[in-house]
């Protein structure tokens, strides 16, 4: 299975990113090199595509295929591009705030910790739906790495589009997340550009 080894700071400032977006609060004082420069209509396209990549963690691949379902549903394919990415399992479980970053949320799924509706999932990029309760695992709960991790995360907002009650361990998701509702930096009309060329 292919991983993603880039440093995350070092990758942020090649993007343009805060860290804060992939829930680390770490700051880099190096500043990138090639600011100031003038970038082509492409190569804003191509940042803005790297960008939305690299903060869910998904890669060439999986991306191209939510691309291409995005453009077979009704609605605007890049909202719908978003919404797709953003109801992701390991995503929905980072902003529940059972995971500290993007990185370990897709790890504590894949590692079984995690049910959708009482079922034991271990598939990062499944797709959740309204009405889905996502919870951690008996077993897991008493785990000392969750402790930390809802310390942590106590005070993180969870969106409106989720329910979530850390005391019980559980989330449920309300309803579909609109594109106002993410907050997430990426300019997807450029990605539908760059894709329909």
């Amino acid at each position: 299975m292919a991983v993603n080894r880039v440093p995350v700071l070092k990758r942020c400032r090649a993007l343009g990113l805060e860290p804060a977006y992939l829930g680390y609060d770490k700051k880099s004082n190096r500043t990138n090199s090639r600011a100031g420069k003038k970038v082509s209509e492409y190569g804003l396209q191509l940042r803005e595509k790297q960008k939305a990549k690299f903060i869910y963690g998904v890669l060439e691949k999986p991306f191209r295929n939510y691309y291409e379902k995005a453009t077979r549903m009704k609605g605007l394919t890049g909202e719908n591009l978003m919404v797709m990415l953003e109801t992701r399992l390991d995503n929905v479980v980072f902003r529940m705030g059972f995971a500290r970053t993007r990185r370990e949320a897709r790890q504590v799924v894949g590692h079984k910790h995690f049910t959708v509706n009482g079922k034991r999932v271990n598939i990062p990029s499944y797709l959740v739906k309204p009405g889905d309760v996502i919870e951690i695992r008996e077993k897991s709960r008493s785990l000392q790495r969750y402790k930390d991790i809802l310390e942590t995360t106590g005070g993180r907002l969870a969106p409106d589009w989720l329910d979530v009650d850390q005391e019980a361990f559980r989330g449920t998701i309300k309803n579909l997340p609109t594109r106002e509702s993410i907050d997430v930096p990426v300019n997807e009309m450029l990605i539908v550009e760059l894709y329909s060329k």
